[in-house]
């Protein structure tokens, strides 16, 4: 049996580890891995291969960036002829980026069973590129692999038959489990090692955050304000860093919050683990402070993880500046959402996916 992983964006590869390590272990099966392209600099790419363990691609694609169209284009014509190549028996796709749905709609022309690994999220926001690419993808997909409850009820609510659903838990958290201690080890950034509890740690990538310079001033702005009663660490995704340059924002910071280099995994889950409180507009984080019980303060009006607001550490903000001001201030005072880990994210996910694949492809 022949199984292709097919990966593009860091969130791919955090998620595709545990499930390629799981099916190692199984006898007859080959396994290659498909990198795309679609994150293409080192920091956000290679590095991520390394920490995870992951093996290196069998092959980039080296697509790159480009417009939603060009990207998704490109990528389903090299996929094709990967997939001809090939002829693999199952293809599995991760998430929700551009490579998933192009990945997922030439297997479907082509006849080729597709697994969708994080099936059935949803943040019903159609405006938002990512839904479109996990409704789209779990419509065609033969193997549904959800990480919650919710995603269950989601798909049967689309129509999905339930023979395809299988409720396996959360691979990110798998990730997590594993790595946690050899993160726990790291000497710390930015002379932060041994600072529990006494920062809070910032991620900014969505368009509808940076892209914006009225909407990422605001942020900016409340974000340095409450830099001065708590230190506040910045990853800056390449992204966001052109958009803060491009803005001429960085004045807005008043010292209190520092802005540094994009990070590795065990670095940043190093940093993670140790903050008072995380503000992101990221899906994983909202899905990672929820397992680690940090409160999280997400810049979004929703979230396709609703199980990280019901029953995790995650509040939903929006872009609502004065409640992200009193939520943070809350967390200053002692406060900030306690939460329990949802069923099943229990690091056990890639073995519960492997199993159902071995069984249903025999």
């Amino acid at each position: 049996m022949k199984i292709i992983h097919v990966v593009g964006a860091r969130p791919n590869f955090m998620k595709a580890a545990p499930v390629m390590r799981a099916l190692a272990g199984r006898m007859g099966l080959e396994q290659l891995l498909i990198h795309t392209g679609q994150h293409y600099d080192a920091n956000m790419s290679q590095v991520f291969f390394r920490e995870l363990q992951l093996p290196e691609p069998y092959l980039n694609l080296e697509v790159g960036s480009g417009s939603h169209a060009v990207q998704t284009a490109e990528i389903m014509i090299r996929f094709e002829e990967v997939v001809l190549a090939h002829r693999p028996d199952l293809v599995l796709v991760y998430g929700d980026v551009n490579s998933t749905v192009a990945a997922a709609l030439v297997c479907s022309k082509l006849g080729v069973r597709v697994g969708h690994v994080e099936a059935g999220l949803r943040s019903f926001d159609r405006t938002m590129p990512e839904e479109i690419n996990r409704l789209l993808t779990d419509q065609v997909a033969d193997l549904l692999f959800t990480p919650s409850a919710d995603g269950d009820r989601n798909l049967m609510r689309e129509g999905i038959s339930p023979d395809k659903i299988h409720l396996v838990g959360n691979v990110m958290i798998d990730t997590l489990v594993r790595l946690l201690p050899i993160a726990a080890r790291r000497p710390g950034v930015d002379g932060l090692a041994g600072q529990s509890k006494q920062y809070g740690l910032i991620t900014l990538h969505r368009p509808s955050n940076v892209d914006n310079p009225e909407a990422l001033r605001d942020i900016m702005k409340v974000l340095g304000d409450v830099g001065n009663d708590l230190p506040l660490v910045f990853p800056v995704h390449p992204r966001t860093k052109a958009r803060i340059d491009e803005f001429g924002l960085r004045a807005v910071n008043n010292g209190g919050m520092r802005l540094i280099e994009p990070l590795g995994y065990l670095d940043f889950l190093n940093l993670q683990t140790n903050a008072a409180v995380v503000v992101t507009d990221s899906g994983g984080i909202q899905e990672e402070t929820t397992y680690l019980g940090i409160p999280c303060l997400t810049v979004r009006e929703n979230t396709e993880r609703p199980v990280t607001v019901d029953m995790g550490t995650n509040i939903l903000v929006g872009h609502d500046m004065e409640r992200l001001r009193e939520e943070l201030k809350r967390v200053l005072n002692g406060g900030g959402k306690r939460g329990k880990v949802p069923p099943l994210w229990d690091g056990k996910a890639g073995e519960r996916i492997a199993d159902v694949i071995v069984k249903c492809e025999r």
